[in-house]
């Protein structure tokens, strides 16, 4: 049995693979430290206020999303970085890190072929959103 005292200290982390059609996202905690595959939101004009909503029913304390990372940077901010931005105004407090997503889609792709999971286009933001935030633990 878990003791209820460490509960409060316990982190929860939210990875986001951010998409112009759809975005991934996972979820682990402090105390595991496993990514795991949360879901797909679709990237329409009710996208934000449903991560608001996830965020606040998972008690997120710290988000990471990823970014691309080229050598050549040629946008000042990426769209993960305008997110990010935006959680930032609605939720102040929170806690935003950056990933580098390179290559994480065709990872995602590999593994969900892999496991033999159908509809790999389907899955693929979330199990990029869940090696996003699985990097991420590897390196805290």
């Amino acid at each position: 049995m878990r003791d209820t005292k460490n509960k409060k200290s316990e982190k929860k982390y939210l990875g986001i693979d951010y998409g112009k059609s759809k975005v991934g996202l996972a979820v682990a905690d402090s105390e595991i430290k496993i990514a795991f595959v949360y879901g797909t939101l679709n990237n329409d004009n009710d996208f934000f206020s449903k991560l608001l909503e996830i965020i606040e029913r998972e008690n997120v304390s710290k988000i990471i999303i990823g970014v691309p990372s080229y050598v050549n940077k040629e946008e000042t901010v990426y769209d993960g970085e305008k997110l990010g931005e935006a959680i930032k105004e609605a939720l102040p407090r929170m806690k935003i890190e950056y990933q580098n997503e390179m290559f994480t889609t065709k990872m995602a792709q590999y593994n969900l072929i892999e496991k033999g999971v159908r509809g790999v286009k389907k899955h693929d933001d979330e199990e990029a959103a869940r090696i996003i935030l699985q990097s991420w633990l590897d390196r805290a």
